[in-house]
């Protein structure tokens, strides 16, 4: 089976932090540009960030951006997005996803999580 999973989730507190996990099974992801995702309760999806397959190169939604950092283990097929000083308003799903490229929305990514709730109380 191909698909990503994604982890890490929970409940915290505004200021607090938490490292998301994105976990490949069936393909390696360090052929793959990686996007992480999110969406917040009667908002549309929108792109948080992406790690690029060729050079290594990370990109960041102006919202998270100086707050959170994409990295790669290539060695545990996965991707992490960690993410510090969180605002209530990071309170969403995040999914990631992977065969698609960093210029894709989520539609155009070929493998795509089911999410992990992030909730950031104030």
């Amino acid at each position: 089976q191909v698909h990503v999973v994604e982890s890490g989730g929970g409940l915290v507190q505004a200021g607090g932090s938490l490292r998301l996990s994105c976990a490949a099974s069936g393909f390696a992801l360090d052929y793959y540009d990686i996007g992480w995702f999110r969406q917040a309760p009667g908002k549309e999806r929108e792109a948080v960030s992406c790690i690029s397959a060729s050079d290594g190169s990370t990109y960041y939604a102006d919202s998270v951006k100086g707050r959170s950092t994409i990295s790669r283990d290539n060695a545990k097929n996965t991707v992490y997005l960690q993410m510090n000083n969180l605002k209530p308003e990071d309170t969403a799903v995040y999914y990631c996803a992977a065969g698609g490229s960093c210029w894709h929305g989520w539609e155009e990514y070929k493998y795509r999580g089911q999410g992990t709730q992030v909730t950031v109380s104030s």
